[in-house]
C-alpha cells in the first residue's frame, strides 16, 4: 500500500509539472505581442521596448519556462500587468468565492446521493425508484449553463425568491440567499450520476453472499447496509466523486459567469481579456493542479476502501 501510495504521489507531481510546462507554451503560443496588447491603441515604441524588456520576451523560452517554473514552485507567478499586484494575491482574493460554492456543492452532494441512491436501492423496482432514476437521468441530460439560465427566470425573475446575482454583494456570507441558486445548479448534474452509483452499487452489495451471510447472523438490516452494503458500493462511488469534482472545477467557473460572482472564472475571463500573460498562467496551474490533487486523493481513497470491501466477500 504504501509503495502505491509514493508512486502516486511522484505521478501526481509529474504531471503537475507537465501542466506547467503546457501551460507556459500554450500561453506564450497566443497570437498578437503581448507588449503592444497590453501598451494599448497606438503606442510609443519605447513603452513597448520597455514592457518586452519586462516580461523578458528577448529570452529564449526554455530561459523564461525555467524560471517561472522555478518561481511558481515557491509560490510566486510573478507580477500582474494590468495592475501591481502579485498573481499570488490576486488567486488567493478570487479563491475564496470559488471554494465556498465547491464546499457548499460537496458538504450537500455527498449525503444526498447516497441518501437517494440508498433509498433507490432499498425499494428496488418501486415508484421511489423509478421516479429517481427517471429524474436522474433527465437533469443529467441538461447542461448547467441551460439550467443555470432556467432557474434564474424562473426563481429570481418571476417568483422573486433570490436575488438573481452576486452584483452589489460585498460578502456571499453575508448574504446567503445569494448562494442558492448558483449551488443549486452545481448540485443537479453530479447528484444524478453519484445517487446512481451509489444504487447499482448497492443493490449488487445486497445480493452478494457476504451481506446475506451477516444479515443470516442476525445483525439489523440498518447495520448491514451501513457497516456492510456501503462500504462495498464508496470504492467506485469515492472515484466518480473525484470526476466529479474535476467537473465541478469547471462548473463553478460557468455559474460564477452566470451569476456575476467574483471567482477565479471571472478573474481568469478578465485576465484573457487584458492579456494578463502572468495571471493567466497562475490560474491555470492553480485550477490544474487541484484537479490533479483530487484525482490522487480518490485513487488512494479507492485503494484503501477496496481491501476492506474484498475482505467481506
Amino acid at each position: 500500500m504504501t509503495g502505491y501510495v509514493l508512486r502516486r504521489v511522484l505521478l501526481g507531481v509529474v504531471q503537475v509539472l507537465l501542466v506547467m510546462a503546457v501551460v507556459f507554451f500554450l500561453t506564450e503560443a497566443l497570437p498578437g505581442d503581448a507588449a503592444v496588447t497590453i501598451a494599448g491603441d497606438n503606442p510609443d515604441p519605447a513603452i513597448i521596448a520597455l514592457l518586452r524588456e519586462r516580461l523578458g520576451l528577448g529570452e529564449p523560452a526554455w530561459q523564461r519556462l525555467g524560471e517561472w517554473l522555478l518561481g511558481a514552485l515557491h509560490g510566486d507567478f510573478g507580477q500582474s500587468l494590468v495592475g501591481p499586484r502579485a498573481v499570488a494575491d490576486i488567486i488567493a482574493s478570487a479563491a475564496g468565492p470559488t471554494l465556498l460554492l465547491a464546499a457548499l456543492t460537496l458538504v450537500l452532494l455527498v449525503p444526498l446521493s447516497v441518501a437517494l441512491g440508498m433509498l433507490a436501492a432499498h425499494r428496488e423496482g418501486s415508484r421511489a425508484d423509478r421516479f429517481i432514476t427517471s429524474s436522474t437521468l433527465g437533469l443529467y441530460a441538461a447542461p448547467e449553463f441551460a439550467m443555470g439560465v432556467l432557474v434564474v427566470t424562473v426563481f429570481a425573475v418571476q417568483l422573486r425568491w433570490f436575488p438573481p446575482t452576486a452584483v452589489g454583494t460585498t460578502s456571499l456570507l453575508g448574504n446567503p440567499a445569494v448562494l442558492v441558486l448558483p449551488v443549486f445548479v452545481l448540485l443537479l448534474r453530479p447528484i444524478c450520476s453519484l445517487s446512481r452509483l451509489v444504487r447499482a452499487g448497492m443493490i449488487e452489495a445486497q445480493r452478494a453472499e457476504y451481506v446475506r451471510h451477516v444479515r443470516r447472523l442476525g445483525l439489523s438490516p440498518i447495520r448491514v447496509r451501513f457497516a456492510h452494503a456501503l462500504p462495498n458500493a464508496a470504492a467506485p462511488a469515492v472515484q466518480q466523486l473525484a470526476r466529479t469534482t474535476d467537473w465541478l472545477i469547471g462548473g463553478v467557473l460557468v455559474i460564477e459567469a452566470i451569476f456575476v460572482i467574483p471567482g477565479l472564472g471571472t478573474t481568469l475571463v478578465a485576465a484573457v481579456s487584458a492579456r494578463d500573460l502572468p495571471v493567466i498562467q497562475g490560474l491555470s496551474v492553480v485550477l490544474a493542479g487541484t484537479t490533479v490533487l483530487v484525482n490522487l486523493a480518490a485513487d488512494i481513497g479507492a485503494r484503501v476502501l477496496a481491501p476492506a470491501s474484498e475482505a467481506g466477500r
